[in-house]
């Protein structure tokens, strides 16, 4: 990998290596665009096959960040640092503290939370070096399990695609095919039920389906037999590309609308549900309300002003939708454009302003 030239081609600012030999850190902080404030990401940590690999997914995931802060309406830039290392046998106390020192040296310019392989307890030992971090216990002022807050926003999500497939937000009556009944999803089941929808769920792990059924009268199928059942709203919850070739012949709903990550198995995938005029919600705007509460915390963290904002998912997902017809596109590249737009629409006012300022300085 030609790291400048890619650095130039998608427009990173920055890729911060860490080494600390006495506790074993090795570290990619990759900052992709501070153009709307600080960016902000989680710490992944993972046993990479290269470090071509762990400094790939950095950036990837950077870039990510900033689109997903964008379409949140954060005034928050995209970060993300990877890691080297097996989370189960190679972290240590002295090597979070580390990376905290390296992130304080970064004077605000990158923000960081956890991801996967990383936990609340190891941002507790980065805070000892740095305030530049959120997701650490709540005695610290942090906002605890995010769960709850991005299933409120699923849920606020998948009433904004009904109301672009069906001309109605309500979701009583209608038929929800869940996938995954994890901690955000059986949150997001509570709301829907409550609601008054039917819910179909399915999860390789059977008591967490038992506890939807009990709790839910949810129906329960089988984890291959949840793309053929007959429903108006398909949420994908668990793994990502679960929409895919062998699957999107299967739907029959109207709507997809989860909390999943990488649900599209490949761009195509999204465009083929445009052309078949299914309503995908983008999964970094409906699933980002983890993300604008945490977020939160840098604010000095309050639930209610968190939830308040949480939904706006519903806004942004309808101007998604706006987008997605006035330039007949789907959805996934209007989620892209709407961040985008937003972004540069900044830049430029921000331009204006320092050549504006400078102006005014040189008629002194």
């Amino acid at each position: 990998m030609e790291i400048f030239t890619y650095m130039e081609s998608y427009d990173y600012e920055q890729l911060v290596f860490c080494q600390d030999k006495n506790s074993g850190l090795k570290a990619i902080i990759a900052i992709h665009d501070t153009t709307l404030g600080p960016a902000l990401g989680g710490t992944r940590m993972w046993t990479y096959d290269s470090e071509a690999d762990a400094i790939e997914d950095a950036l990837r995931l950077a870039k990510g960040m900033t689109y997903k802060n964008a379409a949140a309406g954060l005034n928050l830039g995209g970060g993300k640092t990877v890691i080297i290392g097996d989370p189960k046998k190679d972290k240590n106390p002295e090597l979070f503290r580390a990376f905290g020192r390296y992130i304080q040296s970064l004077n605000g310019r990158y923000i960081t939370a956890e991801d996967v392989g990383t936990t609340v307890h190891d941002m507790d030992l980065i805070h000892m070096e740095t305030d530049f971090v959120t997701g650490i216990s709540p005695e610290f002022g942090s906002s605890g399990n995010p769960s709850p807050v991005t299933a409120y926003g699923v849920y606020k999500g998948i009433k904004a695609a009904a109301m672009e497939a069906y001309g109605n937000d309500s979701l009583e009556g209608k038929t929800v095919a869940v996938q995954g009944v994890g901690n955000v999803a059986y949150t997001m089941c509570e709301y829907l039920h409550e609601e008054g929808a039917k819910l179909i769920v399915t999860d390789i792990n059977k008591e967490a389906v038992q506890r939807a059924v009990d709790a839910f009268g949810a129906e329960a199928v089988g984890p291959n037999d949840i793309y053929a059942v007959d429903c108006d709203i398909y949420a994908p919850c668990a793994l990502g590309a679960t929409i895919n070739d062998e699957t999107i012949p299967q739907l029959k709903a109207k709507v997809i609308a989860g909390s999943a990550n990488n649900q599209l198995k490949s761009t195509e995938h999204g465009d083929i549900l445009h052309e078949k005029g299914i309503v995908y919600a983008p999964d970094y705007v409906i699933n980002s309300g983890g993300v604008i509460n945490v977020a939160d915390e840098l604010n000095g963290y309050n639930q209610h002003r968190a939830m308040k904002k949480v939904e706006t998912i519903y806004d942004s997902l309808t101007r998604v939708f706006e987008i997605s017809r006035r330039d007949n596109v789907p959805t996934y590249v209007a989620a892209d454009r709407m961040a985008e737009e937003r972004i540069k629409s900044v830049s430029a006012s921000r331009s204006q302003f320092l050549l504006n300022g400078h102006h005014t300085l040189s008629r002194r």
